[in-house]
């Protein structure tokens, strides 16, 4: 792609503004999903009782779409993300409301909505936008010191957590809160506040823990494997031992035959055995690059909003890639969470294009090195 520095389209405009590094290491990470994708999806469709490329067709049909809202989001100025994400945060809220009401159950979780050719997971989309919603009114209340803007966003927040928690989904929860809490502490909480919170949330795991049967057995198997069911767990060490440190080769892997969710939550044990302890940190360095960079480009932002939201999104990104790759490897508890961009998974896929294009929209530089 090629562009004249007089050009003034708006593509021009974005080429000669937008990260491109960022952008670079996004396409690279959307490649070694598709590899990935190939590698892991046949033998888990096979079986559930589908053909064997099933899996690999719905996420390259879904790519179109996902790189398309990263380019449309990532055109935008500000004011217009912001928008869009309350224009999301607003439509996905409700959504995940009526997932109590007409939602699918799957292993005991209400986390889906089945609409016409589609299942969407609206807490995937409530995520990224309302990181930017709270931006918003945290910067708002900064401007403006009439305007409640603290008590609005924890009023949205303990809504949000409180859903999360009833489906249940801790891990969203705790990821909501991590970004919620951050952003609050740039937005000027006093450090005491901070504590408080940080007890309040250690309380609430331990509540947790103590509550809900399922959040337990998890725990319990972490620190005991000896107490329950651990086989995904093994065979996902399993698989990084076989690999050692230059893998198996594309396609040579056999913990995908066995292991449920290699198309999803371990993913990065298919990683692991077919391309190697190389290749892993590579992609983790990719996920540590886009953080990085992105935090870079907000060193001398002075738009309070767009630095929050910015920050907020980076955050997200960065702690779901954390956990899902910690899971894999036995460092934390089990979690259902997606590898951003490489595992499978429709919702968490839109979602995660659509927050990394509102990021790159809100680092975009103009003269004088602030964002757009």
């Amino acid at each position: 792609m090629r562009f004249a520095r007089i050009d003034q389209s708006p593509v021009a405009r974005w080429w000669w503004t937008v990260d491109r590094w960022s952008l670079f290491a996004l396409g690279t990470l959307i490649g070694v999903g598709i590899l990935l994708s190939l590698a892991a999806s046949p033998p888990v469709a096979e079986r559930i009782g589908y053909d064997a490329l099933h899996f690999v067709r719905r996420h390259l049909a879904l790519l179109p779409f996902t790189i398309g809202l990263i380019f449309v989001v990532s055109l935008q100025p500000p004011r217009t993300v912001r928008r869009l994400a309350l224009i999301v945060f607003v439509v996905s809220l409700a959504l995940l409301a009526l997932t109590f009401v007409i939602g699918a159950e799957i292993k005991g979780a209400r986390r889906w909505i089945n609409l016409p050719g589609v299942s969407l997971q609206p807490s995937e989309f409530v995520k990224p936008s309302f990181a930017v919603v709270a931006a918003w009114l945290f910067a708002e209340q900064k401007l403006r010191p009439r305007f409640p803007g603290n008590a609005i966003s924890t009023a949205l927040f303990l809504m949000i957590v409180g859903m999360l928690l009833k489906q249940p989904d801790l891990g969203m929860a705790v990821v909501v809160a991590v970004v919620w809490l951050a952003q609050f502490f740039m937005a000027g909480l006093r450090l005491y506040w901070v504590a408080a919170a940080g007890l309040a949330g250690l309380g609430g795991l331990a509540g947790a823990y103590a509550w809900l049967p399922h959040v337990r057995s998890r725990i319990d198997q972490f620190l005991d494997p000896s107490t329950g069911d651990s086989y995904q767990v093994n065979r996902s060490i399993e698989a990084f031992v076989n690999g050692g440190l230059w893998g198996r080769g594309p396609g040579e892997g056999t913990v995908k035959d066995v292991l449920p969710d290699a198309h999803a939550d371990f993913v990065f044990a298919v990683a692991g055995e077919e391309l190697g302890l190389v290749a892993c940190l590579l992609i983790v360095g990719l996920f540590g690059f886009i953080v990085l960079r992105g935090f870079s480009r907000l060193l001398q932002e002075g738009n309070l909003f767009v630095l929050l939201a910015a920050t907020g999104l980076l955050i997200q990104f960065g702690l779901q890639a954390a956990i899902n790759m910690a899971s894999a490897l036995h460092l934390i508890p089990t979690k259902g969470m997606t590898l951003p961009f490489l595992s499978y998974g429709g919702s968490s896929m839109l979602a995660l294009g659509f927050g990394m294009g509102m990021v790159l929209a809100l680092t975009r530089r103009r003269l004088g090195g602030t964002a757009l």
